[in-house]
């Protein structure tokens, strides 16, 4: 089997790889559709509970159908589409985002700054592979571009509170987001053309992480922030770091590292991740809403898309800048 995958191409591994992650998210499908059915007949077990739980699984389907198709997509049409593709996907979340958030006519100024000049911006500089610039635009020049653009709109009232809103919101929608498309851009010696095999190793650590977190946390009392999660605890936070550092040792032949520094960029990637979940949990809490995108339907006009991605757009950059460093590219 290993001399097969040898055998082939670059190309002709990423389209397997594809090909198995379509194939094991058609049975999961038919799994929950088996549930589905079983769960009409079925009348042994309060409805609410076998509900929810087949919700929540569903809702899990959705959420990886969605990222892979996205990924297939990228990849399919070249690393330069695959750049819009995610440009796109922070427009939206950061639309969400702000739509969560109030705002004041005085803060005009700051959104047009945001959506249409900081936004294409920072994926110019991806798709330009200026990864110096790329990664201080953010942090450095747009946070304090921001406040300046506020300040011209002549409006003081809840000034610090706007515009940290704002801050927030580019800092997870467009810079955490963006460094999943800068990935694919990563120029490592003896591993071109592979570089979608970063992205799905990234995608798939971190879910299952969450995954594996979730189920472990039921049972447990307890929890470490019960105001803002009541499923997050210490010692399931612990089984999804295990869970997803192992599965990185056991992908490291996907990637170009060897089995102990995979499972090393796994666990920052995964420890990244679900602490980022529980803040933008908090977030939700703030704001009074459980979802960004309640029951499916879109409340701030994408349909829940930051509730897929939110803990995607914080291990994205450690994960990133982890793999810089290491191989010092």
């Amino acid at each position: 089997m290993t001399a097969f995958l040898r055998s082939l191409g670059p190309e002709q591994q990423v389209s397997l790889l594809f090909v198995l992650l379509f194939g094991l998210l058609l049975l999961a499908t038919g799994v929950g559709v088996l549930l589905s059915l079983r769960e009409r007949q079925s009348t042994e077990e309060p409805v609410s509970g076998r509900a929810q739980r087949l919700q929540d699984y569903q809702a899990l389907l959705r959420n990886s159908w969605a990222m892979a198709l996205v990924f297939w997509i990228g990849w399919a049409l070249g690393e330069h589409v695959a750049i819009v593709l995610f440009g796109l996907i922070s427009f939206f979340v950061l639309r969400e985002f702000i739509s969560l958030s109030p705002t004041r006519r005085g803060d005009h100024r700051s959104l047009v700054l945001a959506f249409f000049i900081v936004l294409p911006l920072q994926y110019a500089l991806v798709w330009t592979e200026r990864f110096n610039l790329f990664t201080v635009f953010i942090p450095v020049y747009v946070f304090l571009a921001v406040p300046v653009v506020s300040a011209l709109g002549n409006d003081p009232q809840r000034f610090l509170e706007r515009n940290a809103k704002l801050q927030w919101g580019i800092m997870v929608c467009v810079y955490g987001m963006s460094h999943v498309p800068a990935l694919m851009l990563l120029n490592f010696p003896s591993f071109v053309g592979k570089n979608a095999f970063l992205v799905f190793f990234l995608v798939l650590v971190v879910q299952t992480c969450m995954l594996v977190q979730h189920i472990a946390a039921r049972g447990l009392q307890r929890p470490v922030a019960p105001a803002i999660s009541a499923s997050f605890h210490w010692r399931s936070w612990a089984w999804g770091l295990l869970a997803g550092g192992l599965l990185g040792a056991l992908l490291s032949g996907i990637t170009p590292f060897k089995p102990l520094p995979a499972m090393a960029m796994a666990l920052v990637a995964c420890a990244a991740g679900s602490l980022g979940h529980l803040v933008m949990k908090a977030i939700k809490r703030d704001r009074g809403v459980t979802h960004w995108g309640a029951d499916g339907r879109s409340v701030t006009g994408a349909s829940g898309l930051l509730d897929r991605v939110d803990a995607l757009c914080f291990a994205a950059p450690v994960f990133f800048h982890s793999v810089r460093w290491t191989f010092n590219l």
